[in-house]
């Protein structure tokens, strides 16, 4: 039966009365019902979207109003559906959309997305208890590892060498040689170095993936599944693998996160 509320002395379905006004819940992932929002929690939308618990059982669906007349997906979309999930991540298990699901009201996120799924979503939940996304980025310092390739390849030397103070158009054949040579090179010390910082991470994490190179001077791109109770222990490793790579290959450590590499939950379940 649906639910009413009052206006002007009268009985209106609420479920009317959010569609009468354009208005949808929007929802951003699955976490365990026994969450406490922060007060600092937003959603998207301007203003920010307030953000609200839909309980089913033991799980629960992150959602806020939106209004279904006006387009999603701007940058600002992202970031704050992002942060609101990233956010929750560091306090509890969180099972993320990718890109969020727009539903009619409450009601059917718990008819059609939390009922149907309880059962999954729990045990989901439950394997990512204590743990969060971290991310390793590395990016080679672009004077080291020109150095490097140079010294390592004497055809690339050579190659250098002979289109200095050239005219480019004189030098075309060389210089898509000396391209090759330094792609494949680049390849293969991301690879080598990728498995040198698994290694070294090693016992720090429950499960890594490699992620592919969102640049063409990526070191080192890796996601792991980490304890959040560990995440000192797993800076100090990462300290040590910077100070043997100093000057070669920046460092940064993201997290904690919400696990999208490892976990995303879909309208279908997870």
């Amino acid at each position: 039966m649906a639910r009413s509320t009052k206006v002007s002395g009268a009985s209106v379905p609420k479920q009317a009365t959010r569609r009468d006004q354009n208005i949808a819940s929007y929802v951003y992932g699955i976490v365990p019902a026994d969450m406490e929002l922060d007060s600092d929690d937003r959603g998207l939308g301007d203003p920010p979207g307030k953000v609200e618990l839909v309980r089913h059982g033991e799980v629960a669906a992150m959602v806020s109003d939106v209004d279904v007349e006006q387009p999603l997906g701007k940058p600002g979309d992202y970031l704050a559906h992002e942060r609101l999930l990233d956010s929750a991540a560091a306090r509890t298990p969180v099972l993320p959309f990718r890109f969020g699901a727009v539903m009619a009201t409450p009601e059917s996120v718990v008819e059609e997305l939390l009922k149907p799924f309880h059962d999954e979503f729990r045990a989901a939940l439950q394997d990512l208890e204590g743990q969060a996304e971290y991310i390793v980025r590395g990016r080679y310092v672009e004077a080291a590892l020109m150095r490097e390739i140079l010294t390592e390849n004497p055809e690339a030397a050579a190659l250098r060498d002979a289109i200095r103070s050239r005219p480019e158009d004189a030098t075309r054949n060389e210089r898509i040689r000396l391209g090759e040579i330094i792609a494949a090179s680049i390849e293969a010390k991301r690879d080598m170095d990728t498995r040198q910082m698994v290694d070294a991470l090693s016992g720090h994490f429950s499960t890594a993936v490699v992620r592919d190179p969102s640049h063409e001077q990526d070191a080192v791109h890796l996601a792991m599944l980490v304890r959040t109770d560990g995440q000192r222990a797993l800076e100090e490793a990462l300290s040590q693998v910077g100070e043997r790579w100093e000057g070669r290959v920046s460092l940064r450590l993201l997290g904690p996160l919400a696990p999208y590499d490892f976990v995303i939950a879909q309208e279908q379940g997870v």
